[in-house]
């Protein structure tokens, strides 16, 4: 099947302008990808007609906004085929997911001299709170390094997971080179250790199909912003069972059954995860978004994408004084790479200038960085909605930057 690039492109309103006197190429949906008229619609919707606090209200928008926002949760489950809808937790995003489990799972099941076990790909957000853990209670980290291509070191994976290691945390898709883990095969070797698996997927949701009853992870979680919905929303998913059994991380309303000044009766899970007043708004944001994403054709959408991702590495090599960092045997979705002797801030901010949206810096993956011998690199990262032509305009302009800068 042929992919319609250009319809899909009709449907992402933020697509059609101009940045600095050019069309506007988006290549940082790693950071965050655009959004289409269906989310936008959806969260329009809900703002003009059905806003209400949800699960509390005896009215009639009240009990609106509570049926979409528990329908969003059952449009998660689908996506990631979850077994239950309350195994889907709604978080701020996979950094407070993350944050979740090392307040609640962690505090109640791990003692001093435990480890968690991270691999050299994690983003910042899945290593500072282990060392918050480890500082506050006790634990210590082990790290499952990389190699010199950017896949994790396998050979080291049975030994690590030996005790002290009780959690392995581990990304789906590097945000810093695109490398893409083989989660099924990490989550089966940690449980025949024993040992639970939390998986980092902000970045592998709108790429490739997540099916987390054949994943067999424990957690995973994943960012609104990241797969076409809004900022400020996400989706922890765990097993019923795990969650059932964890305490809660933050009190508040809607996580109670009862409260006086005694004690409290917590709310069964998710919600006793939910304290507040949820971001209603945003879940329902979301699950429009997946229920767009679930509309494509996601073989014709992988190859699109494969093939732009190859095209673009193709190009990129026949910059002079270009390197692409890492050559995992699986990559999707973002490369990164160097230009000799010109930083790459000043990069981004010559792409800029002509209407090319790249990211330059750490990435918030410093550890994976260091690993090459690197400090920042310029990252471009791709989605359903860019074109060959993009990724030309791209290259025409790091000739242009060797030109000026070099």
């Amino acid at each position: 099947m042929t992919w319609d690039v250009d319809a899909l492109r009709a449907s992402f309103p933020a697509l059609h302008q101009d940045a600095n006197g050019h069309p506007l190429a988006w290549l940082d949906s790693a950071a965050t990808t655009q959004k289409p008229l269906a989310v936008l619609d959806a969260m329009d919707r809900f703002l003009r007609q059905d806003n209400a606090n949800v699960h509390r209200g005896v009215h009639a928008l009240s009990q609106r906004a509570t049926e979409q926002y528990e329908g969003a949760r059952e449009t998660v489950r689908r996506f990631l085929n979850a077994r239950k809808a309350s195994e889907i937790v709604f978080v701020r995003g996979a950094t407070e997911g993350i944050n979740l489990v090392a307040n609640a799972w962690s505090r109640a099941n791990l003692r001093p001299g435990d480890a968690v076990l991270l691999s050299g790909l994690e983003h910042h957000s899945d290593i500072v709170p282990w060392q918050i853990l480890r500082d506050q209670v006790g634990t210590s980290i082990r790290v499952l390094p990389l190699d010199d291509r950017g896949d994790l070191r396998l050979d080291l994976l049975d030994d690590l997971l030996a005790p002290p290691t009780r959690l392995l945390a581990v990304t789906h898709v590097s945000n810093a080179i695109g490398t893409v883990n083989p989660v099924r095969d990490l989550v089966r070797a940690a449980h025949a250790r024993g040992v639970k698996v939390l998986v980092d997927g902000a970045q592998a949701v709108s790429h490739l199909p997540v099916d987390v009853q054949d994943l067999e992870c424990d957690f995973y979680v994943f960012s609104g912003h990241k797969v076409y919905g809004p900022p400020g929303i996400g989706v922890l998913y765990g097993r019923h069972e795990i969650l059932d059994g964890m305490p809660p991380w933050q009190g508040g309303g809607d996580m109670i059954l009862s409260v006086d000044f005694q004690r409290s009766v917590y709310h069964r899970a998710p919600y006793r995860f939910e304290a507040g007043t949820p971001n209603t708004v945003g879940a329902i944001g979301l699950g429009a978004a997946l229920q767009w994403l679930g509309s494509l054709d996601r073989v014709a959408l992988g190859a699109w994408e494969t093939g732009l991702l190859a095209y673009a590495e193709e190009r990129l090599r026949q910059v002079p004084g270009l390197s692409v960092v890492g050559a995992p045997r699986e990559r999707c979705g973002a490369l990164s790479f160097v230009l000799d002797g010109i930083h790459p801030h000043d990069i981004g901010t010559f792409l800029d200038q002509e209407g090319i949206a790249v990211r330059a810096g750490h990435h918030c993956a410093q550890p994976a960085l260091r690993h090459f011998g690197l400090t920042a690199t310029t990252r471009a990262s791709f989605g359903p909605y860019n074109t060959p032509g993009e990724v030309d305009r791209l290259v025409d302009g790091l000739s242009r930057v060797v030109e000026v800068l070099r």
